[in-house]
């Protein structure tokens, strides 16, 4: 079968596929989204109109709170956009109340309607991020994004996060994974296309936090649905200039992680790791503050307008609120409106 006609029958199919991928969801969710055109964070003038504040829900993981609580907290604190995981299958610690990500089992588009009219709180961005340069990327990662596809538009997500491995893939050369990746994100992208599904490679391992192999894979595939989730934190730790790294890639970005760094964590693992797990300062307490503040100035003067997504031990409230507070008080005072 040709690539064309390759991709005609998985346009023609897609729907029906759709309810195959996502089992046993309710009928609700089986009705077929409105799908509009990829979305733009980027204003046509400079100075842009604002940018929207959202959080990762790994805030609450330390606290064992469930994805109900981020909601809640979000509400209380005036926050209209939240990220979180997404788990394939049954996980008895998600099953049992601590875990604030959802599973795919669940009814994306009643879980749309509870956080719209519940919370007035929508997705910016699910996480995928299962690492898809390791042997095991073609076998696990790639059915696992696929799968989280049409549940994200059934729920009103726009983009999907997927990354890479935190360290070189073993028993692979540099090269052999590097063209591995490329026929998953060829497959991905294809089914990304058919949802209007954007799909953001996150900065976080071995090869994303590299500048040159990062250019390499957003040309994996030419699509407007392939794009890059800046982390501030990420980039930091791994011995990279977080404003540099945004400069180069600024027209490929539509997603942040806002992550600070400990003073201590920067002295002992800088230029030795490739990401953070979960960030233990707020944000503006950290070596970072003022590359955060440098990048949200960047984006302000080239008319961004997209989420930039808190990431931070939350403390069950507290840390995550004063990485709030500090975002508000910064933004005010870059001259950036925050939009809901």
């Amino acid at each position: 079968m040709t690539t064309s006609n390759r991709r005609s029958f998985i346009q023609g199919t897609a729907a029906a596929a759709a309810g195959t991928l996502l089992g046993g969801l309710t009928s609700h969710a089986r009705e077929t989204p409105s799908y509009g055109a990829a979305q733009s964070d980027r204003s046509t003038s400079k100075g842009g109109k604002g940018m929207k504040i959202g959080f990762h829900t790994d805030a609450f993981n330390t606290s064992f709170k469930n994805f109900e609580f981020a909601l809640q907290w979000a509400q209380k604190n005036d926050v209209h956009y939240i990220e979180c995981g997404v788990i394939d299958g049954v996980s008895w610690i998600h099953g049992l109340g601590y875990q604030p990500h959802v599973a795919l089992y669940e009814d994306p588009l009643m879980l749309k309607i509870k956080m719209a009219e519940k919370y007035g709180v929508k997705f910016s961005q699910i996480d995928a991020a299962y690492p898809l340069s390791g042997k095991d990327g073609p076998h696990y990662g790639t059915p696992y994004v696929l799968k989280s596809i049409p549940w994200a538009k059934h729920a009103g997500c726009p983009r999907i996060a997927v990354t890479d491995g935190l360290h070189k893939p073993e028993g692979m050369t540099d090269e052999e994974s590097m063209d591995m990746m490329k026929r998953e994100f060829e497959r991905i992208i294809e089914v990304a296309e058919v949802y209007k599904m954007q799909i953001n490679i996150e900065v976080h391992g071995y090869f994303t936090t590299n500048p040159d192999m990062m250019e390499r894979m957003l040309n994996f595939c030419d699509s407007e649905y392939l794009g890059l989730n800046m982390d501030t934190g990420n980039v930091f730790i791994s011995g990279g200039d977080p404003v540099e790294f945004l400069s180069r890639f600024i027209k490929k970005v539509n997603h942040l992680h806002i992550k600070d760094v400990s003073e201590e964590l920067a002295a002992r693992l800088r230029g030795k790791d490739t990401g953070i797990a979960l960030s233990h300062t707020a944000i503006g307490d950290g070596v970072n503050a003022d590359n955060i503040k440098r990048c949200l100035a960047l984006l302000r003067d080239t008319g961004f307008t997209g989420v930039l997504s808190m990431e931070c031990e939350g403390e069950g409230g507290p840390m995550i609120e004063r990485s709030l507070s500090w975002m508000r008080a910064t933004m005010a005072e870059l001259g950036i409106p925050e939009t809901t």
